[in-house]
């Protein structure tokens, strides 16, 4: 793809019915390079796991817990800078190139000299060689940052996609590899380093354009400004996500976080192959509906109700078989892992909920409240780590699912301030769904109490046989709980009609309506009117 023409103006340009067909199919190859994208993830960690140490892994999370936040300055902000201006051209994407390209050396050579500082802050030599290993990826991520960005501008989520699964395969296939050979945590960041490295060479490949020198164009700071305000929202965000990570990696060993993250792993993974794919598409819908109060609502709350029926249900099953998944996914001595899952399980659904809050804010233009809100959720989930601390990993575990459950409800009631959208017709989109899944919970643990004979099965196949009985049964009861809570099977035919929607080949024309409820439905006694952005 040239990007631009020949008097330096941004060319891909599609009209109003191109650009909706385009979105959809964005829509759809973001599914599949999710889908596909977790699929890698999952043979890596099958593979993985049974060719290093725990605290292998630990050693590099002690890392890139710091390196992930570097090597997003550009990815969080300049891509969205070039994104919503109205107009680019080749003299202002030229200037942010060189900007983000400094930048990103800057940030390289900061981390690999704060190595030794890490080192003495874990209380681990290691860290001091895998900080300058991992530091390379700072440098080779933002010499891609416009070029992925023009792509995404143009729309080429297809090609995107398949970037993504490409440079993720040979990431997981380069660490597989050195794992196998033997060179323990040096495996993890060789595929680290591969995997910007295809991400950087594949992007130049589709959009073959090289920047010109920088010079003053009108617009730069604007953007640059604008870049930053993202980026300082993400960090905040980050911090609060990774807080974990340091306080584990400080207080025990790389071990015990190796251990510790490889249950967050399992647990976030709902958040990040769900949520996220799903995010672009509602934030998209929810912004053509601002001016219909009515409708709005009705989106945003099905939305949730659909959210919850999954997450509710996956995580009340996930709790109960979350040992034994541990146990066929990671393998032999990895059951440290497995007790800390058990309690991440509980946070699950309500994780999804509360990660569609920021739906409301991006699509009525609220982005400050968002930030605000941003700080309120670390300054409470730290001093909930710092409560959990001393009971260890799984303290921490125990303090991420109540964060969870303290602050949804006042998330949304914050999110839905300006638009007049009260917390309580919130509660009512979801409490079924969470008093069917405790119900079939409890049930299904006692139905298990009944059946000693997968007890004294074989480590391996009694842990499959497990996971397999105990879902069968949780999921026969938690529908049956949604059916009679509900009145009647409609929130299953709902769900299995949107499925349907979701699948490749399908009309799509309705796109914007797919979660609406008719009158009387979730959001019956809801004023009527446009959204405003007040404060």
């Amino acid at each position: 793809m040239r990007p631009f023409d020949s008097q330096g103006t941004f060319a891909p340009a599609a009209e109003a019915d191109e650009l909706r067909r385009l979105s959809v199919k964005g829509a759809g190859a973001s599914v599949f390079s999710s889908a596909a994208g977790l699929a890698i993830q999952m043979i890596a960690t099958l593979v993985l796991a049974r060719l290093l140490a725990p605290a292998d892994f630990g050693v590099v999370t002690m890392v890139t817990t710091v390196s992930l936040l570097l090597t997003s300055f550009g990815l969080n902000g300049f891509s969205e800078a070039i994104l919503q201006r109205e107009e680019i051209n080749e003299a202002l994407v030229s200037n942010l190139f060189w900007i983000n390209l400094g930048a990103g050396l800057v940030l390289t050579l900061g981390l690999a000299a704060c190595g030794p500082m890490l080192a003495w802050f874990y209380k681990n030599p290691h860290v001091t060689a895998v900080t300058a290993g991992m530091a390379a990826t700072i440098f080779l991520t933002s010499a891609s940052v416009q070029h992925l960005a023009l792509l995404k501008r143009a729309m080429r989520f297809s090609s995107l996609a398949g970037l993504d699964i490409t440079s993720r395969a040979v990431s997981v296939g380069v660490s597989i590899l050195l794992g196998w050979m033997g060179w323990g945590y040096w495996a993890l960041v060789a595929g680290a380093i591969a995997q910007p490295l295809v991400t950087g060479a594949g992007a130049l490949w589709l959009c073959p354009w090289m920047p010109s020198l920088p010079r003053r164009v009108p617009g730069t700071g604007a953007m640059v400004r604008f870049a930053l305000a993202i980026y300082g929202r993400f960090s905040v965000n980050y911090s609060a996500r990774n807080l974990d990570n340091v306080l584990v990696g400080w207080r025990f060993d790389a071990r015990s976080l190796g251990f510790y993250k490889k249950a967050y792993d399992l647990f976030a993974l709902s958040a990040s192959q769900l949520v996220a794919p799903l995010t672009v598409v509602a934030v998209a819908a929810l912004s053509r509906l601002t001016k219909d109060a009515v409708q709005y609502r009705r989106y945003l709350l099905r939305a949730l109700a659909m959210m919850a029926f999954v997450g509710m249900g996956m995580g009340a099953d996930l709790t109960l078989v979350g040992q034994d998944m541990i146990r066929v996914l990671l393998g032999p001595g990895w059951e440290q892992a497995g007790r800390i899952f058990m309690f991440f399980g509980p946070g699950i659904g309500i994780m999804l909920i509360y990660n569609t809050h920021g739906w409301i804010h991006l699509s009525i233009g609220t982005p400050d409240r968002w930030f605000r809100w941003g700080i309120v959720e670390f300054v409470a989930t730290a001093l909930l780590f710092l409560a959990g601390l001393p009971y260890g990993p799984v303290g921490i575990a125990i303090a991420w699912t109540v964060s969870f459950w303290l602050l949804t409800i006042p998330a949304f009631w914050y999110a839905g301030k300006p638009i007049g959208l009260d917390a309580g017709v919130v509660i009512g989109a979801v409490w079924k769904y969470l008093a069917a899944s405790v119900a079939a919970g409890l049930a299904s643990a006692e139905i298990m109490h009944l059946m000693p004979m997968l007890a004294a099965m074989p480590e391996m196949q009694g842990a499959i046989a497990r996971i397999l009985t105990v879902s069968a049964i949780f999921t026969g009861l938690y529908i049956a709980g949604v059916v009679v809570l509900h009145g009647g099977p409609e929130p299953i035919s709902q769900f299995l009609g949107l499925a349907r929607e979701m699948l490749p080949g399908r009309r799509t024309e309705n796109q914007a309506s797919v979660m609406t409820v008719g009158k009387g439905g979730v959001s019956a006694g809801l004023p009527a009117g446009p959204l405003t952005q007040q404060d």
